[in-house]
């Protein structure tokens, strides 16, 4: 797939079509412009069965602005999450919301999109976030910081909890960021 092809494309695992799953979401950006979304889908919660994945890529994006972070990642996640049908639930790499008044970060653009319950898993804490539910999952020191819309957050920290991958960060995650991720040339 080319950079600047805007049509996701399926990969799928096994014969299942991943429609009514659970899904996982990422975007990263290549120098050449543009943005590039992956998501995978699951049979479950804890993304033991992975069904599909798939990959986006959008040939232009908003720049960079801080506050709205969303006018950036929204169209490439819009790309890539219209192509796996009905969805019980995304997980988004960042925060639902920014702070416990509830302004509204990526994740709650995307609830509110998609009128599906959405899980943050943020790597690094945000100043305002201190609503944020730490978790630590396995042996890592290091905690993710948990938000949710639409999915209670003590509920959403336990399910990221117990994801499937015995790293810090659920594998889920990492695939996608995989996935999304960009040869730099």
């Amino acid at each position: 797939m080319t950079a600047d092809d805007s049509a996701a494309r399926p990969r799928r695992n096994g014969d299942e079509s991943g429609r009514g799953g659970f899904a996982a979401v990422h975007v990263s950006y290549p120098r050449s412009g543009g943005a590039r979304a992956a998501m995978v889908v699951a049979a479950d919660a804890d993304f033991s069965a992975v069904l599909a994945e798939y990959t986006a890529c959008v040939p232009e994006v908003a720049p960079y602005s801080p506050g709205q972070f969303f006018l950036r990642e929204l169209p490439p996640l819009r790309a890539v999450l219209t192509t796996a049908g009905a969805l019980r639930l995304v997980i988004i790499d960042g925060y639902v919301d920014l702070d416990p008044a509830g302004r509204p970060g990526l994740g709650a653009y995307v609830h509110g999109e998609f009128a599906v319950p959405v899980i943050g898993v943020a790597k690094t804490s945000f100043r305002t976030a201190t609503h944020a539910v730490p978790v630590t999952r396995r042996s890592s020191g290091r905690p993710l910081f948990i938000t949710a819309a639409g999915f209670p957050l003590a509920e959403a920290a336990s399910l990221v909890r117990e994801m499937a991958g015995q790293f810090r960060l659920p594998d889920a995650l990492r695939r996608v960021d995989s996935l999304a991720a960009v040869q730099q040339g």
